[in-house]
C-alpha cells in the first residue's frame, strides 16, 4: 500500500476517535473524552499535513471526510444508539460512491 494511503488511513482513525470522544465529552466536561478529542485531532491533521506531501488537498479532503463521515456514522449507531432515516443513507451511500470514484478513476491519488 502506497504510504500516502497509510497517512491517510491512519489520519482517517485519528479524526474518528476525536470526533467520537467529542461526542462522549459531554461538551467537554468529562476529562478522559476531551483529553481524547485534543489527541484525535492532533493526530489526524498531524497525519493529514503528511498525506498533503503527495496528494493534492481536494482530493485528499474529499477521502479524508468521506470516510469519517461513515465511520463516525457507523460509531454514532452502534455506540451512541442514534437512527438515521432512509434520506441519511441514500446521502452517505453517495458520499462513499464518490470515494470509490475518486480512488478508482483518479490519478490525483498516485
Amino acid at each position: 500500500m502506497p504510504v500516502q494511503f497509510v497517512y491517510l488511513i491512519v489520519a482517517v482513525i485519528f479524526e474518528t476517535f476525536g470526533t467520537a470522544c467529542l461526542k462522549a465529552s459531554n461538551e467537554f466536561t468529562k476529562l478522559w473524552p476531551s483529553l481524547g478529542v485534543i489527541i484525535g485531532f492532533a493526530g489526524a491533521f498531524y497525519f493529514l499535513a503528511l498525506t498533503l506531501r503527495y496528494m493534492p488537498i481536494g482530493v485528499v479532503y474529499a477521502i479524508w471526510s468521506g470516510l469519517g463521515i461513515v465511520l463516525i456514522t457507523l460509531i454514532g449507531l452502534f455506540f451512541f444508539k442514534q437512527s438515521l432515516d432512509a434520506a441519511a443513507y441514500i446521502g452517505i451511500g453517495l458520499i462513499i460512491m464518490g470515494v470509490i470514484v475518486i480512488n478508482m478513476f483518479s490519478s490525483s491519488t498516485h
